[in-house]
């Protein structure tokens, strides 16, 4: 892709925070060849639709391969956003794609930024868990406390309050305080009658909460049904395997199973937590 327009772009806005518009940011990466940017879903699509052509196309790209390289080159995905970022960053879907980005890169700082500002445009609390992961990552449980005490948290349900409890519980024990992380954790989703994708994680982070609370019999049987959830799910060690077929013209040996990694960039997993 052509970076003459980047050349010739006219000089930075100081207050502009972003680490794209800074005077030492890289050149833009380079799009795969069968990148159209119309992968996009519609809703995506049409939040691009206040750019003009070329800026529409170019962050249309950009977010594309922030995408697909997101769980395979955290880092490279981090470039695309912010080159994305470089000629979209008023709107919203492309602050989301840089805090995610940066996030999964482990640039926590740059990560809590954007996400900020992502929430306060679009009003979307669903990355809360995320932000608070983040406050975390800098060392800041308490301030991690307070995200999940506001309003807004408050009214998270199913996976978004899942994962913030999860956060907070982590935060709870940065403090030492395992009898508040354990009350964290117990919400409407931490049932053992019902698995949700998030439930063998929630499961877990109940269960290592007993265990700091020396109540070690009850941990086991939240122990033993991460596993249950894993198997009605199908993930885990029970997710299906990716089969790579190989070139029938080829004297390849038979077809191999490739192991398959459980969820990425889940709060409570990055920043060292």
């Amino acid at each position: 892709m052509s970076e003459r327009s980047e050349r010739d772009r006219p000089s930075r806005n100081p207050r502009d925070l972003r680490r794209s518009n800074r005077d030492d940011r890289g050149r833009s990466p380079d799009i795969d060849e069968d990148v159209t940017g119309k992968e996009l879903d519609r809703d995506a699509a049409r939040q691009l639709g206040t750019l003009n052509d070329s800026n529409r196309k170019w962050v249309a790209k950009h977010l594309v391969m922030a995408g697909r390289l997101l769980d395979i080159d955290p880092a490279l995905a981090l470039e695309h956003a912010l080159a994305a970022s470089r000629r979209g960053g008023r709107l919203a879907i492309v602050r989301e794609a840089v805090g995610l980005a940066a996030y999964a890169a482990g640039d926590y700082a740059e990560a809590l930024r954007e996400l900020r500002t992502y929430r306060r445009i679009s009003g979307d609390q669903t990355h809360l868990s995320v932000i608070a992961d983040c406050l975390r990552a800098q060392e800041k449980p308490e301030k991690a406390i307070e995200l999940a005490q506001e309003p807004e948290a408050q009214q998270l349900k199913g996976a978004p309050r899942a994962e913030l409890a999860i956060v907070t519980a982590g935060a709870y024990q940065d403090l030492g305080n395992h009898a508040a992380a354990l009350t964290a954790l117990e919400i409407p989703e931490l049932d053992l009658k019902r698995a949700y994708s998030f439930s063998p994680r929630l499961y877990a982070a109940y269960a290592e909460a007993l265990e700091n609370l020396g109540r070690d019999e009850e941990a086991q049987k939240w122990h033993r049904h991460i596993g249950i959830a894993e198997k009605a799910l199908g993930t885990g060690i029970f997710e299906d395997p990716e089969i790579l077929d190989f070139d029938d013209a080829e004297e390849a040996p038979a077809p191999k199973v490739k192991d398959v990694l459980g969820d990425k960039h889940v709060p409570g997993q990055e920043g060292g937590r």
